[in-house]
């Protein structure tokens, strides 16, 4: 068994130490929203938050992890769509397949919690996530506007975990 810190719950896994968190996020956890894309780390599909950095949960073995880290799942960032940065991809309409939004959806509230007026530049360098479908100009549009609703006090719903 693994004891993981997922979304502010302890949780009894029975993974195998190199299993990657990615699985046990998914298969043992049951929480779906992480996604696999190419399993080597270069994608960011799988993309969650350890111990608030953006890390992708692929190439992560659960041995690594201890119950002290806190990882967050695209599941806990609110349950009811009202963090900003979910709001800005709705309003600016970002997703066309929508595959690769969760990762591109952690790697965005990681980046405006440590830079919360990121430039053009900010967000081409840590948005590193890749979109096969290339929303590139709609993601980085609805981060400057998930910016401006964070400077503005329209933080996340009451059912928003702190990120």
């Amino acid at each position: 068994m693994t004891k993981l810190n997922i979304n502010g719950k302890i949780r009894d896994l029975p993974a195998e130490g190199e299993m990657p968190l990615l699985w046990a996020i998914r298969e043992l956890a049951g929480l779906t929203g992480t996604k696999y894309g190419c399993g080597i780390a270069q994608c960011g599909a799988c993309s969650v938050h350890v111990n608030g950095e953006v890390q992708r949960s692929c190439s992560i073995p659960v041995s690594s992890l201890r119950p002290s880290d806190k990882i967050v799942t695209i599941e806990a960032i609110s349950t009811n769509r009202s963090h900003p940065v979910q709001k800005a991809w709705l309003e600016v309409d970002v997703p066309q397949c929508g595959y690769c939004q969760s990762g591109q959806i952690m790697a965005a509230t990681a980046l405006l919690k440590k830079n919360p007026k990121p430039t053009d530049a900010d967000i081409d360098a840590a948005m590193t996530n890749i979109c096969r479908c290339g929303t590139y100009q709609r993601i980085r549009e609805a981060v400057h506007l998930a910016a401006n609703n964070l400077a503005g006090g329209k933080a996340g719903g009451k059912d928003s975990v702190k990120i």
